[in-house]
Formats: structure tokens, C-alpha cells, sequence
């Protein structure tokens, strides 16, 4: 009850929000100072980077230059925020359309392109096919367009790869592969302090 009034209070403490402050999220670390997802990247907006500090669940790690104003104080917002407490990582990669394009590498599992994808059910759902990490991949239009209903002998199609479900490790380091289109200097310590160093 107090979260909800706290986040209704702080909404309402900042008069206007500037269209430059949309762009600044905050990385966040779990307790063991590792970002708490690679995939997506784990990102809060800097509203709720600084209602977390206001509410004593994380600890600011670094700043942007750019600050926020209520009407009584002003904010550096937080760039990176580390939680005081740990929490678990999930083995199970949750089965998303976005997971599903972070699996295949944001390309097309029959032609290799990118871009204008959708996703394909390798036994088409009408003859059986279920719809699971292992019947499921990502397609462009024109692909998908010319195996309409069919299977994939008939189709002239051949998969890249065959689809299965990936491990949370496997989609970690598809996620670190693929990193967001902002990313931050202050978080680049955090990203990629443990990969492996070119030989």
C-alpha cells in the first residue's frame, strides 16, 4: 500500500518531464554486481532508478551528467544501480516472440535475412503442429509467405538450424551478442567484465 502511494506521490512530484529525459535508462546489477538479464537487457526507466533509491532497494554505482528537478530538490539520475538484495536468476527462458528472434539471431531461420521478421511453425499448426521452441522459428514475410501452410519437403525450404529450446546460459550470451542500441559508457564495465578475452 505504501509502494503504491509512494509511486503515485513521486509521478505527481515532478511537474513536466522534458522529451531529453525519455533517454535515460539505468542499467541494474543484482546484488552480485551482474546485470539481472542479459536478455533483454536489463534496463529501468530513471523514474523508477530513483523511486528504487527513495525506497532504499538499490545503491546508485555511477551517474549521468543530467538531473531531475521535483519541486523541492533536484537528482542526478542513476546510469548503473546495484540491488541490496539478490535475486535468483531463472533457469527457464520464458517462450517469447522476443526470446524466440534473440535465439535465431534476428534472422531468418530459411534465407539467413534480416529484418521484417515474424515467426514460422515448421509443421504448420493445420497438420498438427504445435507451437513450442521446437516447432517455432523466426521468418521473414517473403519466407513465410512462400511455405504458406506447407511442409517444409514441399515448400522447397530448408532450416538453417533445427529449433529447440534454448538454456538461460545459451540466451545470456545471445544477449550479450545482441546489445541494445543505447548503451551507456558507465555500463560497460558491468557487460562485459567477465566475458573471455580474445586470445
Amino acid at each position: 500500500m505504501l509502494d503504491d502511494h509512494l509511486h503515485s506521490d513521486f509521478r505527481t512530484q515532478f511537474v513536466r518531464e522534458p522529451a531529453n529525459l525519455r533517454h535515460y535508462p539505468a542499467l541494474v546489477l543484482n546484488a552480485d554486481y551482474r546485470p539481472l538479464s542479459y536478455y533483454p537487457l536489463s534496463l529501468w526507466p530513471w523514474q523508477e532508478a530513483i523511486k528504487a533509491v527513495f525506497l532504499d532497494r538499490v545503491t546508485i554505482i555511477a551517474e549521468y551528467d543530467h538531473e531531475v528537478r521535483s519541486q523541492r530538490q533536484a537528482f542526478r539520475i542513476p546510469s548503473v544501480v546495484v540491488l541490496k538484495d539478490f535475486v535468483r536468476p531463472q533457469k527457464r527462458v520464458a517462450f517469447t516472440r522476443f526470446n524466440l528472434f534473440l535465439r535465431d539471431e534476428f534472422c531468418c531461420q530459411y534465407c539467413g535475412a534480416k529484418g521484417d521478421l515474424t515467426f514460422d511453425h515448421v509443421v504448420p499448426r493445420s497438420r498438427g503442429g504445435i507451437t513450442s521452441w521446437e516447432n517455432v522459428v523466426a521468418a521473414c514475410s517473403p519466407c513465410n509467405l512462400r511455405k504458406a501452410n506447407r511442409s517444409l519437403r514441399h515448400s522447397g525450404l530448408q532450416l538453417r538450424r533445427a529449433p529447440r529450446q534454448p538454456t538461460a546460459d545459451e540466451m545470456h550470451a545471445a544477449g550479450r551478442r545482441f546489445p541494445p542500441n543505447h548503451l551507456h559508457e558507465s555500463w560497460m564495465d558491468f557487460l562485459y567484465w567477465d566475458a573471455e578475452l580474445d586470445s
